[in-house]
């Protein structure tokens, strides 16, 4: 039952990385088999045993994602527990639906297992019955996705062909475009500062966008030209024209782009979104709360913030970590704090915050993410942070949760793992796949 909750779990789950997980019998496996022998050995079973043993030996050596082994190590503790053994009727969820049958006769688990529904509740994979919802979108996504795959490139009638279409948002997207940022400005009113990393920061974000926005703006006029004649259609030319015409962010543009997995239309609207807070930030110095998400490389931002407190309190570095308070303000701070950063921007996917109770809480049914308020960065020594109450929440830049390991020691998705107030077991919250996202996919 645990291999099958394991499978199934993948299609609900958002999976950070995708595994292949053992598929012949259990009983054949030679760690199984090396447990059956320490169980008959004694008279108590080693539940103890079994939950790292099958985690991290068994499924464990497939899961190289350390959120995926927390979620796999978290539902085995559901199964690999004393109550199961001791009580009648185990529960593995809320409701009186799915439980562990009590000793009987053969015929009675046949009866038991053809009464369960053909179609799994989520809460026997510990989600919120939202994740049908999450489920089903991602497969109309795909299929709407293959669907756009089959539009003819001609157009009969009076309607505008592909090539106007295509031509009309280019000439669209460029007039809305803002020219590259000026370095050599922005490096004289933000010198390196050993005092004020954000100088060197605010350079960094400047350089990456500016190399974004060349690609794009120089796409869009290639494209315009290659409509008109006046140069040859290349293969990526080609494949940028495919890409705008069925509202997809073009290959091009991803590959020198911020990971985003928007539209094109709202791609556009981001990417011109953070180009006027760098504007905003040029002209006005830092803002009182920093847009998190608005950042390219989240983790220089994050750097910067543990540097200058780490300099102002000659503290290393490397025993700076980061406490968590989520305020009560939504948008706007009056001032700065005098250490640390406020930030915005974050979504809580799979539950809400309860701003009543000031933390975590159920999802309310059909609403599937939950804007978080601004949160204080509080920079400190690490060793004296009291982990009490919370849940140890990861932070993804995207909804796909999954990403590559870059050059710089990051992964391209993940950020960091952020503390959130609540008033139940981290394993209900694991369970649920709750995770906060710097951007949704609309």
């Amino acid at each position: 039952m645990l291999k099958a909750i394991m499978l199934e779990d993948e299609t609900l789950h958002q999976s950070h990385v995708i595994f292949s997980l053992y598929q012949g019998p259990m009983e054949d496996h030679p760690i199984f088999r090396s447990i059956h022998l320490s169980i008959i050995s004694d008279q108590h079973p080693h539940i103890i045993l079994l939950s790292p043993t099958v985690g991290e030996c068994n499924y464990g050596g497939r899961v190289t994602d350390d959120k995926d082994r927390r979620l796999l190590l978290s539902l085995l503790s559901t199964f690999y527990s004393w109550e199961l053994i001791e009580q009648d009727c185990y529960h593995l969820c809320e409701g009186d639906v799915y439980y562990v049958p009590a000793h009987g006769p053969y015929q009675s688990y046949v009866n038991y297992i053809r009464s369960l529904p053909i179609c799994a509740d989520p809460c026997v994979f510990g989600l919120h019955s939202n994740a049908d919802i999450t489920k089903d979108n991602q497969e109309t996504n795909q299929l709407l996705e293959g669907i756009l795959l089959t539009l003819p490139r001609q157009s009969g009638g009076g309607a505008k062909s592909p090539q106007e279409v295509v031509e009309e948002l280019s000439e669209d997207i460029l007039s809305k475009l803002r020219a590259d940022f000026d370095i050599q400005v922005v490096m004289d009113k933000y010198p390196v500062m050993y005092e004020e990393s954000m100088n060197t920061v605010l350079r960094q974000e400047v350089i990456r966008f500016n190399r974004l926005t060349e690609v794009v703006r120089d796409s869009l006029v290639n494209i315009c030209k290659a409509l008109k004649g006046q140069i040859v259609m290349s293969s990526e030319l080609e494949n940028v024209f495919n890409s705008m015409l069925v509202g997809k962010v073009p290959a091009m543009w991803a590959a020198k782009s911020y990971p985003s997995l928007k539209p094109l239309g709202s791609y556009v609207t981001d990417l011109l979104s953070r180009l006027q807070v760098l504007q905003n930030w040029i002209d006005d110095g830092p803002p009182s709360v920093f847009w998190l998400s608005g950042f390219y490389f989240t983790q220089s931002f994050l750097t910067g913030v543990s540097q200058n407190f780490a300099r102002k309190h000659t503290i290393p570095i490397d025993y700076i970590g980061f406490e968590f308070e989520v305020t009560k303000e939504e948008t706007h701070m009056e001032e700065k704090p005098k250490d640390g950063a406020y930030v915005r921007g974050l979504f809580l996917e799979g539950a809400r915050w309860d701003r009543q109770n000031m933390v975590i809480g159920e999802s309310l049914p059909k609403i599937l993410f939950d804007s978080l308020p601004i949160i204080k960065l509080k920079p400190g020594e690490m060793d004296k942070f009291q982990h009490e109450n919370i849940y140890l929440c990861p932070v993804y830049k995207t909804s796909a949760r999954r990403g590559t390991l870059s050059t710089t020691g990051h992964s391209t998705n993940y950020v960091l793992s952020i503390e959130l107030p609540s008033d139940k077991p981290q394993k209900h919250w694991i369970n649920r796949g709750v995770a906060c996202l710097c951007q949704l996919d609309d």
